[in-house]
């Protein structure tokens, strides 16, 4: 049964859209957790977009569930991190002309660089997760670093029309299967809806789905708490869609 992480970005850029208070993500994030939520995730970016320094302090110190850093591997983010001590922090690529995360992180092309990353921050008593494709040498360098999660990519799944998604969602599963059997625990988001989480939410081993957008979108209709239980319901009690059928590999 996987857990869900709310990713609140969303709501800090409404506030940002006009450089006023309110609405405060800090707030929402508790409606979250009333309403079911795990952890809640935010992406405290280089250009301070959206999430902003005051709601990552401001949230390590009122949430009840855990706090998931998403971030650059940038030694500013190192600073912040090690500061602000999140029970996780998932590293991720970012561009500052992407309007949303485009793709998975290379670790392998970046390998010793995220290896000392991963070795300071776990060392600081910080999980790290690494945010990548579900590609095996990419796992195979995630696994290289010493960290102890992943997140798997789920774009490409999210984004395939519906005769491509069953191959989209096989990738995931052998992605899930692979980083295991390399000794990884699995997490998985980006994309990801009311209507397409539950064959992700069913594959074998996957721990945590991080979802936003979709829940922000329909909390505008029903309220946010309302929005992370009906989630948190397709997450924890998925269908097995024969169509899918979450083979393993």
């Amino acid at each position: 049964m996987a857990s869900l992480g709310v990713n609140i970005d969303h709501i800090a850029a409404v506030r940002q859209a006009r450089r006023t208070v309110e609405p405060d993500p800090v707030t929402y994030a508790l409606l979250a957790e009333l309403g079911g939520a795990d952890g809640i995730t935010v992406h405290l970016r280089e250009d301070r977009r959206h999430i902003q320094d005051r709601d990552v302090e401001l949230l390590r110190q009122t949430l009840r569930s855990r706090l998931n850093l998403e971030m650059a591997a940038t030694a500013e983010m190192e600073a912040i991190a090690l500061r602000i001590q999140p029970e996780m922090v998932t590293l991720v690529p970012e561009k500052r002309q992407e309007v949303t995360t485009e793709g998975g992180l290379d670790v392998a092309g970046q390998l010793g660089p995220l290896q000392a990353l991963v070795g300071r921050l776990q060392a600081a008593g910080v999980a790290v997760s690494l945010f990548v494709d579900a590609d095996a040498p990419q796992l195979e360098a995630c696994a290289t670093t010493g960290a102890r999660w992943v997140e798997l990519h789920t774009g490409g799944y999210a984004e395939a029309g519906w005769k491509e998604q069953p191959a989209a969602l096989a990738r995931l599963e052998e992605g899930s299967f692979i980083a295991r059997s390399l000794g990884l625990r699995v997490n998985a988001g980006h994309g990801l809806t009311y209507q397409n989480v539950e064959p992700v939410a069913a594959i074998e081993g996957m721990e945590e789905l991080n979802i936003g957008h979709t829940i922000v979108a329909r909390a505008l209709a029903v309220g946010l708490e309302q929005a992370v239980r009906e989630m948190k319901a397709l997450v924890q009690n998925p269908r097995r869609d024969p169509l899918f059928g979450n083979r393993q590999p």
